[in-house]
């Protein structure tokens, strides 16, 4: 299972365990990453999606599954964010 957010990209990271001494040892940092299922309106169904918890919350409080991703910004999203973000542009748009 990669540990990496499908909308925003977040991933693990490395670092340092420091000890009282201070001798270094390397380390991972591992996002908080769910599998959950989020309701698009647009599209009428839920899709499923790895997404940090930070992420979760963050669409919970941007409205929703369709505001975050018509309101952010192309280059902050990954490629399957693009593909979604387009499917629902265009659910919405023969939907008007």
């Amino acid at each position: 299972m990669a540990r990496r957010c499908s909308i925003t990209g977040k991933g693990v990271q490395t670092g340092n365990n420091v000890s009282h001494s201070n001798r270094k040892t390397r380390r991972r940092f591992l996002p908080n990453v769910q599998q959950t299922s989020l309701y698009s309106e647009a599209l009428g169904r839920m899709v499923r999606l790895k997404l940090a918890a930070s992420s979760i919350r963050t669409i919970e409080h941007k409205g929703g599954l369709d505001a975050y991703l018509m309101g952010a910004a192309e280059k902050r999203l990954t490629a399957e964010a693009i593909r979604l973000r387009k499917e629902i542009a265009k659910a919405r748009a023969s939907a008007s």
